[in-house]
């Protein structure tokens, strides 16, 4: 189901925009990502975290026009911008909610319907590609958030639809699963440091930078620490789909191990992202909501976590 060609709305998400002369210097205090990276043809995974790094927020962040954009579920958008505001009363930077102004598409293996609309896209993973007021980035092999001006977005939408099936939020999702990227959900903010969503796996948290709000301990848990609890895509054969923030329990722990991440329907199972102990996620006995739910399966991610590489960015 993931797998084929489709494009979707994303309707799940809203738009946080930082304009202004002190934009990036501002969020580089902020965010888990470095915005010296960013530019018209790089996005990037980040984060907010709070003091103790616990994740308010997780979001993808990109250039545009005089400042940034970042999309994040919508339930924490408001609360993320009245909380910014706070800190950027002494900066030349305005915060807004943009949400209104985008319609965003997902689309999978869409190459052909992009070239349509004039955007060459990278195969890289974070590559961006600009025609007018388009953008197109790659979030992940074959699958593409395609960001659209509103008073265009009914011209667009018509072209795609003559190349691509139109598909609901769950199939992009799905591939958002397989893909291995978590998300903070209102169901889970605040609750995971980066590292326990692998962000500096795929490219959202910098160890270079320097300091931003919580950098000490995501700084600490990768040089000093030992992981204990971590992403793990897994499977689950019912066919009620659990919320973000569900518990999980093994068998041989007396309270949870973990909670739930993300989730999607697929074919003939449900595949989910969720944080989870490792200990207990690798002797495999993982049931949904108790003790004695729903069991769940292991899958693979598509990524190798390598602490040696990953302080790199």
């Amino acid at each position: 189901m993931a797998d084929s060609a489709f494009f979707c709305t994303l309707s799940h998400e809203g738009v946080l925009a930082v304009r202004g002369a002190d934009a990036s210097k501002f969020l580089q205090g902020q965010l888990t990502c470095n915005l010296n990276y960013l530019s018209d043809t790089q996005a990037s995974l980040g984060a907010r975290c709070t003091q103790k790094g616990r994740m308010q927020s997780s979001f993808r962040i990109l250039l545009e026009g005089d400042g940034v954009l970042l999309a994040m579920a919508s339930e924490l958008l408001e609360p993320q911008l009245a909380d910014l505001k706070k800190y950027a009363v002494f900066s030349k930077s305005k915060l807004t909610d943009e949400s209104a102004a985008w319609v965003r598409f997902g689309l999978s293996e869409a190459d052909a319907a992009l070239s349509a609309l004039g955007l060459d896209l990278p195969q890289d993973t974070d590559s961006v590609a600009r025609n007018s007021a388009l953008i197109a980035i790659r979030v992940s092999p074959g699958r593409t958030e395609l960001w659209v001006p509103a008073d265009q977005a009914s011209t667009v939408k018509d072209v795609l639809a003559a190349q691509l099936n139109a598909a609901e939020l769950n199939q992009w999702l799905l591939g958002q699963v397989r893909a291995g990227i978590g998300q903070v959900m209102p169901g889970t903010r605040e609750l995971f440091i980066p590292q326990m969503l692998n962000l500096q796996a795929v490219g959202g948290v910098s160890f270079k930078k320097g300091c931003y709000t919580g950098q000490e301990i995501v700084a600490r848990m990768q040089y000093l620490g030992k992981l204990k609890r971590r992403l793990y895509r897994l499977q689950l054969d019912t066919s009620e789909l659990p919320e973000p923030g569900t518990l999980l329990f093994s068998p041989t722990h007396g309270s949870s191990i973990g909670e739930v991440v993300i989730a999607a329907r697929a074919e003939q199972h449900i595949e989910l992202l969720a944080v989870l102990q490792a200990e207990a996620a690798e002797s495999g006995d993982v049931h949904l909501g108790e003790l004695e739910g729903p069991g769940l399966q292991l899958l693979d991610l598509p990524y190798q976590l390598d602490r040696d590489r990953e302080i790199q960015r």
